[in-house]
């Protein structure tokens, strides 16, 4: 049977910023969901980063520095359980949905390094596999439509309901359906077998980036770099601090 129409797991952060060296996670949900599309009871997370949010993304996702400093648990323990949740599901060779893997997942592992936690990557061996990304999908598949790919524009696409943007259960649900739904739209993708689709999105992945990098030289900046490494960046100085 089809990947798509099989048990998939949603993951989706919310963080204090968009820098995957530097910032930190706020809240997280991993969620499976059933081949019928039912979810079992989600497992999120409240963390307090230990630093500032700053007032932006606060605005976003709705958790202000006092908020987290007097509900959210201690960012180790709250970071080692969902690497554990992630393992877990991944050894089972369950799908990770994970919407723009290469900013949650490369984040994720930038803060496991931070607090001396063995990142996903580690446990594993080897990259995070199978992951399934809507966004590269999305890219790959439907390279010249116009407008956002953000996860709200491609469940607007997709017709995928999304009533709690930016609400870490919300959005890893939301992320699993897009999935479904390009499997179902695209029978070439829909065929493939997980090591395949993990590839294909490999090979996507980079292709974008390098796309997007002669973009910004065309008309930015002429020394912009695009990271091509997907599903996780690698981490080439441990951060501190």
């Amino acid at each position: 049977m089809s990947w798509h129409k099989e048990p998939l797991v949603g993951f989706d952060l919310e963080t204090t910023g968009t820098d995957v060296e530097t910032d930190r996670v706020v809240t997280a949900a991993v969620i499976r969901l059933d081949a019928a599309g039912r979810a079992t009871p989600a497992l999120s997370w409240v963390l307090d980063p230990g630093v500032p949010i700053p007032t932006e993304a606060a605005a976003i996702h709705g958790f202000s520095t006092d908020v987290v400093r007097l509900s959210g648990r201690p960012a180790a323990e709250g970071l080692a359980e969902i690497t554990d949740a992630l393992e877990a599901a991944l050894r089972t060779g369950i799908p990770l949905v994970v919407m723009n893997a290469r900013y949650d997942l490369s984040l994720l592992d930038r803060e496991c390094r931070r607090h001396g936690i063995p990142p996903l990557s580690d446990r594993l061996g080897t990259d995070p596999a199978p992951v399934v990304d809507p966004l590269v999908l999305d890219k790959h598949l439907d390279t010249y439509r116009k407008g956002k790919r953000t996860l709200q524009a491609l469940c607007a696409h997709y017709g995928v309901a999304l009533d709690a943007a930016h609400e870490a259960g919300a959005d890893a649900v939301a992320a699993v359906e897009v999935a479904r739904r390009i499997g179902a739209k695209h029978p070439e993708v829909a065929g493939l077998t997980l090591p395949a689709l993990h590839a294909l999105q490999r090979k996507a992945a980079a292709d974008q980036a390098a796309s997007f990098q002669r973009y910004l030289r065309r008309t930015a900046d002429p020394a912009a770099r695009v990271e091509p490494a997907w599903p996780l960046i690698p981490a080439r100085v441990t951060p501190h601090g």
